[in-house]
């Protein structure tokens, strides 16, 4: 897919989510080598001319934590009544049949949801490495380039298993220096920091329940002598909780200060069963949180503290988990899930529609270190959606474009969506494949997985 010129004409609705919070109408936006180069009521000459006058458009979505390896897991009927570690447990035992074909047709499925419903920018946290499948992220990035995503791979790690008190397999973990070497080596030859990367790693030791205080530190001096991100689970459960008590006699967060696992190059997934102190040890050293609402309440995991976390300036992005425990990869609904379970916990001092919307941008942006997206502005990466107003959906709900996506939610696919200039999402479905062959193809992958 070529980076042609785009002109968006006549918008109706801009939603910038710009550090002004502006939001434009009847307004063009002219998008040029991957950027956006103009916004304004001048037109300009482009080889590809949408007409948005019928459209509100937004920043892509930024999905800050994912388990794409487990989209051929979801919705088995054994484990819908179970609560993370039993949970987990079960699910071991079918995720060490993990190859190359499956993770690539997991992320082409689980990417394609994703970008079907807004998001241009996905991290995948994968941990599990079994003894077949041992170049899975090589596997990822290519079905990512495939769709046109904007794709950050951890190289995820557990070197814990059932033997060594941890809950995995032994056929899922590997040794530290396994794991370090491999690290090294996909750092150098897949991190790109540059401008409008498309590519990224960060590390991701699975959990402390999964991963030993060596690996922990040696993943942690290897990320920031490369100067790559860190991330893992924490604070999930209170299961979490009492087994690090009973291991290391410390809290979660504790153990982590401890490790130097903190700063403004860390975030966690979940971050639910945090302390007053806690709060502000996260907003004093710039740690950031992967906030996963349909998943935290599907296994049964409590209520993340978002409302009191925004207000102390904890930076705070959005995201859909793993397939097994959210059962879709879909951060509109994720937006509107959000809204709603704050509403209920906290009422008035919950976040309003439009704070869930830049939480899942402008936040998802800051949780993984970019600032070339994000927000619709000048200079700015072109990543953005388009829904068309005129369905029967959205009548009467436009009178807060900014807010909408999370008070009245949105049940469909977008019509547009571009990833750094390019449309990879036309009239609802993708670009860059044919939709029918690959549900096909996915579905024998499935079967043949869920058969081993």
């Amino acid at each position: 897919m070529e980076k042609e010129s785009i002109l968006i004409k006549n918008i109706k609705c801009l939603v910038t989510c710009d550090e002004k919070d502006h939001v434009f109408t009847n307004v063009n936006m002219y998008i040029e080598k991957g950027k956006i180069s103009y916004i304004g009521s001048e037109s300009r000459k482009a080889k590809k001319i949408i007409d948005g006058t019928h459209y509100v458009v937004y920043p892509g979505l930024i999905n800050t934590h994912h388990h794409l390896y487990q989209i051929f897991s979801r919705n088995l009927p054994e484990v819908q009544h179970m609560e993370l570690f039993p949970w987990l447990r079960y699910l071991y035992e079918i995720w060490k049949n993990i190859d190359e074909t499956t993770i690539y047709y997991a992320t082409l499925i689980g990417a394609g949801e994703l970008m079907k419903n807004g998001c241009t920018t996905c991290f995948d946290h994968h941990y599990v490495f079994p003894e077949n499948g041992r170049h899975l992220i090589e596997s990822q990035f290519e079905a990512a380039d495939k769709l046109g995503i904007r794709f950050h791979a951890s190289r995820g790690s557990m070197d814990l298993s059932q033997k060594d008190g941890g809950l995995p397999p032994d056929t899922v973990v590997q040794t530290t220096s396994e794991i370090i070497k491999d690290s090294q080596r996909l750092i150098e030859r897949y991190h790109d920091v540059s401008e409008g990367s498309m590519r990224q790693i960060a590390l991701a030791p699975c959990s402390p329940f999964s991963v030993s205080e060596d690996l922990m530190k040696e993943s942690q001096q290897l990320a920031r002598g490369f100067g790559v991100r860190l991330h893992t689970h924490l604070a999930e459960t209170r299961d979490e909780e009492c087994y690090m008590m009973d291991k290391v006699g410390m809290r979660p967060l504790e153990y982590m200060e401890k490790l130097d696992w903190l700063g403004p190059d860390v975030w966690f997934a979940h971050g639910i069963h945090f302390n007053d102190r806690e709060l502000e040890l996260l907003k004093s050293t710039g740690t950031g949180i992967a906030h996963c609402p349909i998943s935290n309440m599907k296994l049964s995991s409590g209520v993340a503290r978002i409302p009191e976390m925004l207000r102390r300036g904890i930076r705070v992005g959005l995201a859909v988990d793993g397939s097994a425990s959210n059962d879709g990869s879909n951060l509109l609904e994720e937006m509107r899930a959000a809204y709603l379970l704050h509403r209920l916990q906290a009422s008035s001092d919950a976040p309003d529609g439009y704070e869930i919307l830049k939480m899942a941008t402008r936040g998802g942006a800051e949780i993984l270190g970019r600032k070339d997206i994000g927000s619709l502005e000048i200079g700015k990466q072109a990543d953005c959606f388009m829904i068309d107003i005129r369905k029967l959906e959205l009548v009467g709900a436009l009178e807060d474009a900014k807010s909408m996506l999370a008070t009245i939610g949105y049940k469909q696919p977008v019509d547009y969506t571009i990833v750094a200039g390019k449309i990879t999402v036309s009239e609802g479905k993708l670009t860059a494949l044919e939709e029918g062959r690959l549900i096909e193809e996915a579905n024998q992958v499935s079967k043949n997985y869920l058969c081993n």
